[in-house]
């Protein structure tokens, strides 16, 4: 969820998303979910050392389990910031498929999404969402004192926002999930892979770029830059440096950078001073664990980019060449066949995946993709796509589905996958690949995690992996009942088995580095199949079993390259491990494997209807440079409903402003109701003069929006209905004539948008295919006294420009307006619309707009600024064509320059830039030039 707030408006309470977003699991850059499950869904509660387990009713085993382990391992997840207890909302989220968690204030809860992914920690998932959430919490706490009342919750959001960055609040929690477990992503190489390629490469990223990332390098994240740079503080200073630092800035918080002030007064270094000093311990120690480790360099069968690509999972086709499929900073994901000259062919585009895959076989290719409920955007399904080679067809095996990682069998017949249902029951299922129908269910009865199944070559065989609090193994069934456990649980990224002539290869970092391996099985014998540098992955295997298809990770993303089948000797394991001191000043071991209790505690129905206020904030807003005042907000904790209600002040006339809203999100449409208790002013002609009038007004305004937004492929379809109405009454009349209308009653509002178009890229600057179609119609059908009406239509139609990632917007707008309305403007106007004198009404416009990237230079200007992008537009706009303009003459043109840049080292987006309006010389303006100041999150 973005949202954009330019400078005219500014709202304290929009703050908050500024930070401590502590999203912790997911693909996407999301803020806190906006959200809202079917009404269907069934809820309870279970109370335990003040935390409140939510959860829907057919997740009751996982709720009991979460309820004695929160509470147990909460003291471990907060000791080394002093916190020993809190208390803390938890909602279970299992209608979805994307796994996610995250802790937020405004108001103060957290959500853990329960649905595995198919590509994590070796451990349990729920345990691995927890120790890592419940140390944000802690973080919160420590920050706050725990204190909720008089209601400053997105207040103090708002001041960690301005405080710290959010590398350390994410790369402290890594680090203690690492710490407190036998897991941890701090011990995964391929998750610190892209930043020691980096390093080893001889890039020079600036603090800021490995911070706020790149439009179009390969960059570590702000997770892993804060998990070693808290590491590396930690091994200096020990256990408590943290509780320190963050107690001295809840001491003083009044401060320009307090983080880095204290963090320089504890340490004698800033944020970018320890990043200058880890970046030289980082690239001592990796080129060390390079130097012991035997790589062998692998040709690049792709073209080389220009920027980060990755070409996922290469597979050979019967005619030699390779299908991969390709995404990049430029382009979103689609499948792609390259042949033995590089050359590549586009076949299409597909939507979301949480981690890239597909299968190919016999002229079959399958992959799973990220489905929307329409409304209910908190339910969301995995399904299985299949596209023919012959057919050239694409079809959706089944609709609103929950199944993962789908596997071919050789002749393309069957289809073996991950199923998990609401309770989150693991299960593989075989599937026609025709007509999508369950063949047969593989029996799961201790519900151990499973990951990304294979066929061997006569289907009747499979491998796959589990995942528990022991680790991952690697297994081999058959349904008639017999299975083998190959490899037992370990903490090794097992991942993506398939079979070979000989065994089963996959991967796994042995060595310190992820590479490929296979396991004989009948013997158990281990042997490597590569030795990459920094990583191989996603093995395949040509048809007569003797060359090997696979990833090679390189500066620019994944290669393809490929190699003779040569099994080798395993490498001893050199991996450059850098939690070792926080995990010997933590000193638990794995907690969960601790006398974690297994009590079955006392359930409560939780009454959607009964908790839908949740008072949370008194938050200051500023409307504009006249008005402010503060604000009481209440958000229930399932997102279902909204209240506020406060008081502002308009210092240009003296009074105050009384206001209260609710929003009701339960059903298919979202209700809005608001009310207004405001003074107004105006001021009219009388007897040749100008006279000021005053009154105050009652305002209620009650509004009704239908949302339906569908995806699939690369594509999004949305549909929006809204229709609105108000009351007016007005009171107190001053100094008002004679013929003064008292009430307004209920003017009709009524609004359907349809938009189609393709997912954009990061380097997109605008969509490069999209149509909107927006109508209104507003009257007053109910008060004659004001008769007048307004219809508008617009339309957007958005194409590809000349160039990769080039934009051309053409934007048609007409509008009819009379009575009361006639002056309304309700379409989108020429750029320098109000500084020039219209010569007719508003009837029409038509915009022309070519927006276009000029440079990515990544530039780190100190401390001041991190300018991401430099891109232009060139417009061309149209109003009242056939009586003001032609298409020879537009009224206005020009040019505009935007730069987006991150200031002064903080969160939010900048968008800096001017433009240019020259007008149409029948006006006689002079050209006009605008600043413009936009920032986002």
């Amino acid at each position: 969820m973005i949202q954009i707030l330019k400078n005219k408006l500014l709202k304290f309470r929009y703050l908050n998303l500024i930070i401590l977003t502590s999203i912790s699991h997911s693909g996407f850059s999301q803020i806190f979910s906006a959200e809202q499950n079917p009404l269907s869904v069934k809820w309870r509660q279970i109370n335990n050392k003040g935390f409140k387990i939510i959860y829907p009713t057919e997740l009751e085993k996982e709720a009991q389990r979460m309820a004695n382990t929160i509470g147990f391992i909460f003291p471990y997840d907060g000791a080394s910031l002093g916190v020993r207890k809190t208390t803390l909302p938890i909602v279970l989220q299992n209608r979805g498929v994307i796994a996610n968690g995250f802790v937020q204030l405004g108001p103060k809860k957290s959500e853990f999404y329960t649905t595995p992914p198919q590509f994590f920690d070796s451990q349990d998932w729920l345990n691995n969402l927890a120790v890592h959430e419940l140390r944000h919490a802690a973080q919160y706490d420590k920050l706050t004192h725990g204190k909720a009342y008089p209601f400053p919750e997105e207040v103090y959001l708002a001041w960690m926002g301005v405080s710290i960055p959010l590398w350390f609040f994410e790369g402290d929690a890594v680090s203690t999930e690492t710490s407190l477990t036998h897991a941890g992503r701090g011990r995964q190489p391929s998750w610190i892979m892209p930043y020691r390629t980096s390093l080893l490469e001889g890039k020079n990223i600036s603090y800021s770029k490995a911070n706020f990332g790149s439009d179009k390098d390969i960059t570590p994240g702000y997770y892993q830059l804060g998990y070693l740079m808290v590491s590396n503080i930690r091994t200096q200073f020990g256990k408590n440096i943290f509780d320190s630092l963050l107690t001295d800035i809840r001491q003083r918080p009044a401060r320009a950078y307090p983080f880095a002030g204290s963090l320089k007064k504890l340490t004698g270094k800033t944020g970018k001073g320890w990043y200058t000093a880890t970046t030289a311990d980082l690239k001592k120690a990796w080129t060390a664990q390079d130097e012991k480790n035997q790589s062998s360099p692998y040709p690049q069968l792709n073209k080389k980019a220009k920027y980060a690509t990755d070409y996922f999972l290469p597979a050979w086709l019967e005619d030699g060449n390779i299908l991969a499929l390709k995404q990049s900073k430029a382009e979103t994901p689609y499948f792609v066949v390259i042949d033995s000259n590089q050359k590549e062919t586009r076949l299409f585009g597909i939507g979301y995946q949480e981690q890239a895959w597909f299968s190919y076989a016999a002229g079959k290719l399958t992959w799973d993709e990220i489905r929307y409920d329409p409304r209910f955007r908190q339910r969301s399904y995995s399904v299985i796509c299949l596209y023919d080679f012959k057919t050239r067809k694409i079809k959706k095996l089944k609709g609103r589905t929950r199944t993962f990682s789908p596997s071919l069998s050789a002749d393309g017949k069957k289809i073996i996958a991950v199923q998990i249902d609401l309770s989150n029951q693991s299960n593989l299922i075989e599937l026609d690949a025709t007509t999508g129908k369950t063949l047969y269910t593989y029996p799961n009865p201790e519900n151990l995690i499973l990951q990304s199944p294979a066929f061997d070559q006569s289907g009747e065989r499979i491998t796959y992996i589990s995942v528990s609090e022991k680790g991952k193994a690697l297994w081999a069934a058959k349904k008639n009942g017999k299975k083998s456990k190959l490899l037992n649980e370990a903490n090794q990224q097992l991942n993506r088995p398939i079979f070979n002539s000989s065994g089963i290869a996959f991967n796994a970092h042995y060595s310190g580095v992820d590479n490929i391996y296979q396991i004989d099985t009948a013997s158990k014998k281990i042997s490597a199949l590569s030795a990459s540098k920094y990583g191989a992955f996603n093995p395949s295997f040509s048809s007569d079993g003797k060359k090997i298809l696979f990833n090679n990770f390189g500066p620019e993303g994944y290669n393809i390259a490929s190699s003779q089948f040569t099994p080798s000797a395993v490498q001893e394991n050199n991996f450059a491990y850098f939690g070792k001191a926080a995990e010997q000043q933590e000193n638990t071991g794995n907690i969960f494997e601790k006398n974690i209790p297994d009590s079955t505690f006392q359930t409560a129905p939780y009454k959607k209807f009964m908790h839908l206020f949740n008072f949370h904030s008194v938050v200051p807003v500023i409307e504009n440079e006249y008005i402010g005042g503060i604000q009481l907000q209440s958000n229930n904790l399932l997102n279902t409903f909204d209240f506020y209600t406060g008081v502002n002040y308009h210092r240009d006339l003296g009074r105050f402003e009384y206001n209260a809203g609710i929003n009701l999100k339960t059903f298919y449409p979202v209700i809005g109701l608001s009310y207004e208790n405001r003074p107004e002013r105006t001021f009219y002609s009388s007897a040749k003069t100008i006279k000021q009038g005053d009154w105050r007004e009652h305002y209620v305004k009650l509004n009704a929006t239908i949302p339906v937004n569908l995806n699939a492929l690369d594509e999004y379809y949305n549909l929006g209905f809204n229709v609105a109405t108000s009351l007016t009454k007005r009171y107190m009349p001053q100094n008002m004539p004679s013929n003064f209308i008292t009430s307004l009653n209920f003017p009709m509002e009524y609004r359907f948008t349809f938009s189609h178009g393709k997912t954009q890229a990061t380097r997109d600057i605008a969509p490069r295919w999209a149509q909107i179609l927006r109508f209104q119609y507003f009257n007053q059908p109910f008060d004659q006294k004001l008769a007048g009406e307004l219809f508008s239509a617009e339309s957007f139609i958005y194409t590809p420009g000349l160039l990769k990632n080039h934009s051309f917007l053409i934007n048609f707008s007409y509008q009819k307006a009379t009575g009361v309305r006639r002056y309304a403007t309700e379409i989108n106007t020429v750029y320098g619309y109000n500084n020039i004198l219209a010569k007719s009404p508003l009837q029409n416009t038509l915009l022309l707009n070519y927006r276009f990237p000029i440079v990515f230079p990544d530039l780190e200007v100190g401390p001041l600024a991190y300018v991401r992008n430099l891109r232009g537009t060139l417009f061309c706009h149209y109003e009242n064509i056939g009586n003001d303009t032609n298409l020879s003459e537009p009224k206005t043109y020009g040019f505009e320059l935007r730069s987006s840049m991150h200031l002064l080292r903080y969160q939010p987006l900048a968008d800096i830039g001017a433009r240019m309006v020259f007008v149409n010389k029948i006006y006689n303006q002079n050209p006009i030039l605008e600043f413009i100041f936009t920032y986002t999150f």
